[in-house]
């Protein structure tokens, strides 16, 4: 028996959003740019028709093979492979069907995704945040940028947006559009604490939003003084004089919940309990640290008080 030839991996660039959110628009910019007329043919998989259409002249120019799938039963790796040795593509374009439930997407084995974009229409965000959170959970949760473009009129709420998305994916770039383009400064954030007092009392919704606005404003915070009731988390190889004051958060639904913490250096930090409830008041600092992979905010406690569980132990960002 002969040796097997290596499959090559294929380059996937996955388009998400609801019908009329923008993906068939940004998709036909990314094929007109330069960046993207490169070498060999592109096939475009589109899962629904809304009511902007691919330019011929466009997908011809950019060498694109359009291809439509039109019923979620069809999206199987099978029926993708198919169409992958039809066109003998160099990379791959998927504009997702947003009523279609993400988590079932199967992909040939070698197909690998590049990167995954979702785009949000900003003036319907609160309908399909509060009727749909699920599906739209799912589409975030992966992607590498948002974009919430129609902003012109809700230009008052885009701070509560950004929440809602950085809960479930808070690593993702979240971009914010308007009639004129980028709106390149997001409103200054409308946090529920003062930056200038000498300690920053940190309530329910103030430890949600600290938490969030940390990973992009650091130097905010660097050097400050918080207080804030939270629950011990004691992971497992963690080094010794560490712990994670933190809190359960609900970034989707009920059945969605994640530990929202950060390091904090303690030299009691061996007597404290699992899962007890604790008062922190505690410096913040810019520091490396191997689970970031680079620097991030480190909390240095200057005491950690026993105290009851807070009325409500779960926060919300709804």
């Amino acid at each position: 028996m002969g040796p097997t030839k290596e499959v090559e991996e294929i380059p996937v660039y996955m388009f998400m959003g609801f019908l009329e959110s923008g993906k068939t628009e940004f998709i036909s910019f990314t094929l007109a740019q330069p960046y993207f007329q490169i070498k060999g043919k592109t096939l475009l998989i589109v899962c629904e028709e809304g009511e902007n259409e691919y330019d011929a002249a466009l997908l011809k120019k950019s060498r694109t093979e359009l291809e439509l799938i039109e019923e979620e039963a069809d999206f199987t790796p099978e029926n993708l492979t198919a169409l992958e040795k039809k066109h003998k593509p160099e990379r791959i374009i998927i504009e997702y069907n947003g009523m279609w439930n993400y988590k079932n997407a199967k992909l040939p084995w070698y197909w690998k995704i590049e990167q995954q974009i979702t785009t949000i229409d900003g003036s319907t965000f609160p309908m399909y945040y509060t009727n749909m959170r699920s599906l739209l959970a799912e589409m975030i949760r992966k992607s590498e940028m948002i974009i919430i473009n129609r902003c012109d009129t809700v230009k008052d709420q885009l701070n509560t947006y950004k929440r809602n998305i950085k809960a479930v994916n808070a690593s993702a770039d979240v971009i914010f559009e308007d009639a004129n383009g980028e709106i390149d400064e997001i409103l200054e954030e409308d946090l529920p604490y003062d930056l200038k007092q000498d300690v920053i009392v940190l309530d329910n919704e103030g430890y949600g939003i600290w938490y969030l606005d940390a990973m992009d404003h650091l130097e905010r915070y660097v050097g400050k003084k918080l207080q804030f009731v939270a629950m011990v988390l004691k992971p497992e190889n963690f080094p010794k004089g560490y712990f994670v004051p933190g809190r359960m958060a609900m970034t989707c639904c009920a059945e969605d919940m994640a530990f929202l913490g950060y390091a904090c250096q303690y030299e009691g930090a061996d007597s404290l309990k699992q899962k007890e409830w604790v008062k922190v008041t505690a410096t913040v600092a810019r520091e490396y640290w191997e689970d970031y992979k680079g620097e991030g905010p480190i909390l240095h406690a200057i005491s950690v008080e026993k105290t009851k569980a807070p009325k409500e132990e779960v926060i919300s960002f709804s």
